[in-house]
């Protein structure tokens, strides 16, 4: 029996051309994850599909990706489905681990994706870092501007409690603690 493995990470994408892909090379059934990233490991849809899986069954997906994006969480579950006598076949990769040659495919293929995705968090640090370098703010924006960080500060001399400035600045109480820190070190 071939069982049907789709994903898709955002809302905004459709399972339709897996879908379709899946129901035409005879998928018995399809199992679906929407909105889930490659990198989560426990999702509802794959869950299913590894329960309906026994011996002699292949589980399709339409690319390896749909499956997952960790060379060691690919290598697990094809190693797996092996002991329990199932088969993995990747439509678009040309991956069928029922075969010697489908196997080394996997094995390069999955490799690679693990390859592509440490390049891209290097990618991601080095630029950060080159941004900081620069003196551009990573993270989320400031809550407080530092006109607003100066008016908090008139207000609590004059006696005012940060509980009290936070709820009139909009912010929290922790908010306000660690503008006070931020200024007390820049001005040691």
């Amino acid at each position: 029996m071939k069982i049907g493995y789709a994903r898709v990470s955002t809302e905004e994408q459709n399972l339709h051309l897996q879908l379709d892909d899946l129901k035409a090379v005879g998928c018995d059934k399809i199992f679906q994850d929407e909105g889930i990233s490659g990198i989560t490991i426990e999702r509802d849809g794959l869950s299913q599909a590894l329960l309906a899986i026994g011996e002699g069954d292949t589980l399709v997906v339409w690319k390896l990706d749909r499956l997952g994006r960790s060379l060691s969480f690919l290598c697990d579950l094809i190693e797996r489905l092996g002991n329990q006598g199932a088969g993995f076949h990747s439509l678009t990769d040309g991956i069928d681990t029922n075969t010697s040659g489908g196997t080394l495919v996997f094995h390069i293929m999955g490799a690679m994706a693990q390859f592509e995705r440490s390049l891209i968090v290097e990618r991601t640090k080095a630029g950060m870092a080159a941004a900081k370098k620069r003196g551009k703010h990573i993270g989320r924006p400031p809550a407080l501007s530092s006109g607003q960080i100066q008016h908090m500060q008139e207000l609590i001399n004059q006696g005012k409690t940060q509980g009290t400035v936070a709820e009139l600045f909009g912010v929290s109480a922790n908010t306000i603690g660690r503008a006070l820190r931020k200024q007390d070190e820049a001005c040691n």
